[in-house]
């Protein structure tokens, strides 16, 4: 039970905000010592894991790639593109993207989506630029609902849909976790039994962002003249 005490120091260092890469490397060094390794057997775990895990990396590269697009107007021209799409509906495209991102994480394509890459260059401003083409500039409650419903559909779609990929970390960790525990079952039958809840997930989310363009007409609706946020060419302007 004292290997145990690395998790408890990941609880506390994180609940007290301390920095998170001195407090993972701390809860190692008191694990592996509680389970009696020897400092260098610590040290070869931390090279091992390191080794095995740095191309998690390459995440960093993401940032100046999405700010320099940024930069040049990727925003604003995924607004304009979809405004001229008179059938697109905030709702509508993001149920058509959880479509897509749920079915490439079913076949492993995880990397196809995220927050950074593709939720808050593309999916989020595009989302408001069919609100917007529809209902004007829109307030800034509502410019927060679109984005936390464009950030949920990513976690959904990714989530739900790589539990049915049966080479995905999670399945196979199931699978060898019930294997220590005398229970022997195939990771494919683990798959199997994750497309019920992904088609749940599916249903339930696929209803919400289909309620979603209701909710906001409701709240611009309720909303007072005079708070919007700048239109989409007010915003141009200035940026020229």
């Amino acid at each position: 039970m004292l290997t145990l005490l690395g998790v408890l120091i990941v609880i506390v260092g994180f609940a007290l905000r301390f920095n998170p890469l001195l407090v993972v490397c701390a809860a190692g060094i008191v694990t592996g010592i509680a389970g009696h390794l020897s400092f260098g057997e610590i040290l070869t775990t931390f090279g091992n894991a390191f080794v095995s895990n740095r191309y998690l990396s390459l995440f960093i590269l993401t940032l100046p790639v999405v700010g320099l697009l940024e930069r040049y107007g990727l925003k604003e021209q995924s607004q304009q593109l979809i405004g001229k799409i008179k059938a697109a509906t905030t709702g509508r495209l993001l149920l058509v993207y959880l479509v897509i991102r749920q079915a490439t994480a079913a076949i492993g394509l995880t990397s196809l989506g995220g927050h950074a890459q593709m939720v808050r260059p593309l999916v989020s401003p595009m989302a408001e630029g069919a609100a917007a083409h529809r209902h004007g500039p829109l307030p800034k409650n509502v410019s927060d609902r679109i984005k936390a419903y464009s950030a949920s559909t990513d976690n959904v779609g990714l989530f739900f849909g790589e539990d049915v990929f049966i080479a995905f970390g999670a399945v196979l960790l199931i699978q060898g976790f019930l294997a220590q525990n005398g229970v022997q079952v195939e990771p494919l039958h683990i798959s199997v039994w994750g497309i019920p809840t992904a088609i749940a997930a599916f249903l339930i989310h696929g209803t919400r962002l289909y309620l979603l363009d209701r909710k906001i007409k409701q709240m611009i609706d309720s909303e007072p003249s005079g708070s919007s946020e700048e239109t989409l060419e007010e915003v141009q302007s200035h940026a020229r």
